[in-house]
């Protein structure tokens, strides 16, 4: 099968394409490296011992779009690229309502003209917003508490109206929770660019010693602890999801919707200190105002994934904090280059 990536060299797309490839598919990958870097392909060809095929573009562009599905032969597509903090979506609102939502319709429109028909997307748990109970289900209404989510729910929506209008379509809207964690083999991981917006990156770099400490968003939350809970899934689970997708529901008319989460929710504090036993280095840190647009609590129910598409999350937390850990302390300054 021909899998059409698209920001495919981060920290997400780089990893499902490893799991690509070792199932015996073939990623095509589109990146425009605003948040990743060319060096992800020599670590891909290290691991695998092939290198996937790549286009340097933006998904916005029309004209390169229709240029990569005239040239390769496309069976579906995996849609990750795009832009995914909350704190800065909320500072830069547009950017991410041109960057998620018109990257997505001009990707949709490139591939009906191509009549490519089969798509999973990568949407997030933020489409739920601030939910009245956890663990939360498929069914939940949706409700988005700041732009990146309302972005996601905007896309979530279109695809929704279009699958309806096409019903011959196959489109898979997986709502991810937290993803953390790195290949075991230390060679991909996460490496934002600029300063990190995610929890796990920016405890990784306090304690390789690029940051001096880590700001807390908030100990007043009505939870055991104060901090906000989440539900942190590792990569590779979340990229074996997309696998379970493809070979699933991605040929099967429809729309599609799954969770992929634990089931379980860790707090700020709690993987501080699961960070922190994993390396061996204390974590500074300081409390800070809580940020627009962030909530209490938000954990998966994922029994409808594993029902429907024989996926569960198999990493623990420990997998997840030493995983990160080997890979910032193998690569201290990310990946090489600019």
């Amino acid at each position: 099968m021909n899998v059409l990536v698209t920001g495919g060299l981060g920290y997400i797309g780089s990893h499902t394409c490893v799991q690509l490839i070792e199932a015996g598919m073939n990623p095509i990958l589109i990146d425009n490296l605003h948040n990743s870097k060319l060096a992800v392909l020599e670590r891909i060809e290290k691991l695998v011992g092939t290198c996937p095929i790549f286009h340097q573009g933006d998904i916005r562009n029309k004209v390169f779009l229709f240029s990569v599905f005239a040239r390769e032969k496309i069976d579906t597509v995996i849609h990750f690229a795009g832009l995914k903090a909350v704190g800065e979506s909320v500072e830069k609102p547009l950017e991410y309502y041109d960057n998620n939502v018109n990257g997505t319709l001009v990707l949709m429109d490139t591939m009906r003209n191509a009549g490519i028909t089969s798509i999973i997307i990568s949407s997030s748990a933020t489409v739920y917003g601030d939910s009245a109970s956890v663990p939360i289900r498929e069914d939940f209404p949706t409700f988005a508490t700041n732009p990146y989510g309302r972005s996601k729910l905007m896309v979530e929506e279109c695809l929704t109206d279009f699958q309806k209008a096409n019903p011959g379509w196959s489109i898979t809207l997986l709502r991810y929770f937290n993803p953390v964690g790195s290949h075991k083999s230390g060679e991909i991981g996460e490496d934002p660019q600029g300063v990190p917006n995610n929890l796990m990156p920016y405890i990784s770099q306090v304690a390789v010693g690029r940051r001096k400490y880590l700001s807390v968003f908030g100990d007043d939350y009505p939870t055991p602890d104060g901090s906000g809970i989440r539900d942190y899934i590792h990569v590779v689970d979340l990229a074996n999801g997309h696998l379970a997708a493809l070979r699933k529901v991605s040929t099967m008319s429809g729309l599609h919707i799954y969770n992929l989460g634990t089931g379980d929710g860790t707090s700020v504090f709690e993987m501080v200190a699961a960070f922190s036993k994993a390396s061996g280095k204390e974590i500074a840190y300081k409390v800070a105002l809580r940020r627009l647009g962030d909530i209490a609590e938000c954990w998966a129910d994922p029994t409808k994934a594993y029902v429907e598409l024989g996926w569960e999350a198999t990493h623990s937390l420990d997998d997840m904090v030493m995983d990160t850990w080997r890979w910032q302390s193998n690569n201290p300054s990310g990946y090489p280059g600019n």
